[in-house]
């Protein structure tokens, strides 16, 4: 009888010590996560591992009028808007609420929120560094040194501690990513900071100069560097592709100036040509031909000391009063592959979160859906990863996408349709078999389609525009839709506006190509009194006329401009032309030229 107790109080206190053991094995991320955000661990901790009741797509259905597809599912709704209230302090929420303190970002139009008060230091449990400022930190290897050009950047810095923590704030879930590359090459952690004076960390900053992303990538050198962009997908704003792009990039420049980092970093703003052109120009007149004794664009000459007097505030906070966003030292996003296209709605179902927040990890995907054609693969916060991937596994390739039968009717086109039901000609081909462009009324087409309406994707390219278009300003709103041969210049003109203001009220690039039938939304004033830019001021009807300009040896924009009797601002308007960047012979540019005012020119 006592054996029989003492097996059975033996195995109560096993039991017990198993317990308190399981209840204190939290892991290292979660427990850092409780500590820093107890909300966060909260809604991830109680997040339902089934898929929820909604019943996946057919794979062919009925189509129906865009617009009034299938709504939310009730009863995730109250999940995603706990998660969707904490994403807001990681990331700004829509297009509406980034800042505008950074230059070059069209859609940034909020306020800054107040400065957060001071936080008690709370140490991850055990990551390798502990806080991921003091990793970057251990990582410096820029030459750095006192100069009054970094001493001004600092202190501009220093006075608007809220830019700064908005701006560590919106890091958080990439800066890792970015470190880890980095170290991973042997390439100076400063360099991780460059996205804050890049595009203030925000991945769908959209400059004047076309350029996108955090690391703020031209169309030319994004697709030089292996960045893929069409309309399905734009990898200049792909988090993992744009960093990796980047390095690349920066490693190339660091090689062509012989280990000069400083040079690499400006010729990354400027262009290669530009810093080699004023090396010259020194060497021809026996001066040095370090960063800080070149004659370089005014940007440039400040985009290096932005970078330094940034890193002097990460090394010693303290010093200048400063408080940076906590970042732990541990993965905030993995890589899950998966293998198909999938509607983003439906991802954001599993993985539990908001569809906005699938397109702040993601922000490559221009659409409703990933593109056809890959990347296949979705970076999400690491603790669901798992959760996802078993979800994802349980739903087949062909219901991740909604599918619509479609009537021919008579005089339709493949452009037609593939404009209703916003996709492509060429997925409409693909998915049909169709070889050209004919297509038979009567027949029927098979089409991929939103499971939401499209207004519930809401960070999608066609959704942030049309925020920013619907955006209220001074003034009387008009909507233009564009006709064959249309340009910004010539509609500038009608409605005496800049080019800089049509392009910014409609979340363009002042070189971007207009297509028939698009929407531009154009604001006037009182009439006449809307600014012009220079060399933009009306001139007799008719005498204004577009010309083709193959740029030839030893041409340049001051000559050409000269030549043409234009500014030289608006050659690069009309062209997309960022400063500094040299033109090559055989290029073609697109003038605007006052044939009355050409007389005697050569």
């Amino acid at each position: 009888m006592n054996k029989i107790n003492n097996k059975a109080l033996n195995s109560l206190l096993l039991a017990a010590l198993f317990s308190a053991f399981s209840g204190a094995a939290t892991s290292p991320r979660a427990a850092s996560l409780e500590a820093e955000d107890p909300a966060r661990t909260h809604v991830l901790a109680n997040a339902s591992p089934a898929l929820s009741a909604r019943s996946l797509p057919s794979p062919a259905r009925e189509a129906t009028p865009p617009g009034h597809a299938n709504p939310p599912p009730k009863d995730s709704q109250p999940l995603a808007e706990l998660i969707e209230q904490d994403a807001q302090d990681l990331i700004p929420a829509t297009p509406a609420q980034r800042d505008k303190d950074t230059a070059d970002t069209p859609i940034a139009i909020a306020t800054a929120p107040a400065r957060p008060p001071a936080r008690t230091h709370v140490t991850p449990a055990a990551p390798p560094h502990g806080d991921l400022w003091q990793r970057i930190r251990e990582g410096y290897a820029l030459p750095h040194q006192s100069h009054r050009t970094i001493d001004q950047e600092r202190n501009w810095y220093v006075r608007h501690p809220s830019y700064l923590d908005r701006t560590t704030r919106r890091a958080r879930p990439y800066l890792h990513l970015i470190v880890e590359a980095l170290e991973a090459r042997g390439m100076p952690l400063e360099i991780a900071l460059l996205p804050i004076v890049e595009s203030a960390f925000q991945p769908f900053a959209y400059s004047h100069g076309r350029a996108a992303g955090i690391w703020q990538f031209i169309p030319g050198t994004g697709r030089h560097y292996g960045l893929k962009q069409n309309w399905w997908y734009d990898g200049r704003r792909d988090i993992e592709a744009s960093t990796r792009a980047a390095l690349d990039y920066l490693q190339y420049l660091h090689k062509t100036f012989e280990g000069d980092w400083l040079l690499a970093l400006a010729a990354y703003n400027s262009g290669s040509g530009t810093v080699k052109s004023a090396i010259r120009y020194n060497r021809g007149h026996n001066r040095g031909t370090d960063f800080w004794s070149l004659r370089l664009p005014r940007e440039t000459r400040s985009y290096v000391p932005k970078l330094l007097a940034l890193a002097d505030i990460v090394a010693e906070p303290e010093r200048y009063q400063v408080r940076l966003h906590p970042v732990p030292d541990a993965p905030y996003l993995a890589r899950v592959d998966i293998g198909s296209q999938i509607d983003l709605a439906l991802a954001a179902e599993l993985a539990d979160l908001s569809i906005d927040d699938i397109y702040r990890y993601n922000p490559g995907f221009n659409r409703w859906a990933t593109d056809p054609d890959g990347p296949h693969h979705l970076l999400l916060p690491v603790e669901i990863a798992d959760s996802f991937r078993d979800k994802l596994g349980r739903v087949p390739p062909e219901q991740r996408i909604t599918w619509v039968r479609h009537r021919i009717r008579e005089g339709e086109t493949l452009g037609h349709i593939a404009n209703r039901y916003d996709t492509t000609v060429g997925v409409l081909r693909k998915v049909n078999g169709i070889d050209g462009h004919l297509i038979r009324a009567g027949k029927n087409l098979l089409i991929p389609v939103a499971a939401r309406d499209l207004d519930a994707y809401k960070l999608s390219l066609a959704q942030r525009i049309k925020a920013t278009q619907n955006s209220s300003r001074r003034g009387t709103r008009i909507v233009h839709h564009v006709r064959r041969g249309d340009t910004l210049w010539d509609l500038s003109r009608k409605y005496k506006v800049s080019t800089r203001q049509l392009a910014k009220w409609n979340a363009m690039a002042p070189g971007d190509y207009l297509r028939p039938g698009q929407k531009l939304v154009i604001w006037q004033t009182t009439r006449g009194t809307n600014v012009m830019t220079a060399g933009m001021a009306p001139t007799l009807a008719g005498t204004v006329r577009r010309i083709r300009y193959v740029v030839r040896k030893g041409d340049s924009l001051s000559r050409i401009s000269q030549k043409f009797n234009v500014s030289v601002s608006d050659l690069r308007a009309w062209n997309g032309l960022p400063k500094g960047k040299y033109l090559q012979p055989g290029q073609k540019l697109t003038l605007y030229v006052n044939v009355a005012a050409q007389t005697g020119s050569s």
